[in-house]
């Protein structure tokens, strides 16, 4: 591209992308997302407590498995 290329290129984008006008946040957000993290509970069904067990009585059983799916991860 030659220079004239690509100062139209550079007004073409100066165009499409609007200009910021305030970069800067109202406040900290961490504090906010501290607070939410501490509330929020984690709860677990209990199939999946029923298929952590199947899969750990699967590579018990079967600990061929184990490399093939290393290899899948």
């Amino acid at each position: 591209m030659n220079e004239r290329e690509v100062d139209k290129m550079k007004q073409l984008l100066k165009s499409a992308v609007k200009p910021v006008d305030d970069a800067e946040l109202a406040r900290d957000l961490w504090p906010a997302m501290l607070g939410k993290m501490a509330r929020q509970q984690v709860k677990v069904p209990w199939w999946d407590w029923v298929l952590l067990a199947g899969a750990s009585m699967a590579l018990w059983f079967f600990p061929g498995m184990v490399p093939a799916l290393l290899y899948h991860l």
